[in-house]
């Protein structure tokens, strides 16, 4: 299957990057979110903590306990946001779903300590 990659966005400068606070972490375990269609409740180890991470991907798998002991990034440093009534503290990042496709984890080629930042 061939995808045309989306076009590249417009140039941003370095900093705005920089602001972002992206970290490996673990995730321990995962639950369905009863309100939801479409959220799972991610908690996940990042070494000196731990949070509560919700993600849209209850319908992109049919068995989530696979993800349970998965090492993935994470976006740490978003104000935590209110999903059908749960507090997410931080989020998945993901490779695909923006272009439509079955997305999938963006993980280390290796294990790397918990709280790993990416950059």
């Amino acid at each position: 299957m061939f995808l045309q990659p989306a076009p590249i966005k417009p140039p941003v400068p370095l900093t705005v990057l920089e602001q972002l606070d992206i970290r490996v972490g673990t995730i321990t375990s995962v639950e369905e979110v009863a309100q939801s269609k479409k959220l799972v409740r991610l908690h996940v180890d990042f070494g000196d903590h731990r949070r509560v991470i919700l993600s849209g991907m209850k319908q992109e798998r049919p068995d989530l306990s696979v993800l349970i002991g998965k090492q993935a990034l994470f976006v740490v440093n978003l104000e935590p946001k209110r999903l059908a009534g749960e507090l997410s503290e931080g989020m998945l990042f993901d490779l695909g779903f923006a272009d439509g496709i079955t997305p999938v984890l963006a993980v280390p080629e290796a294990p790397v300590p918990n709280g790993t930042r990416a950059g």
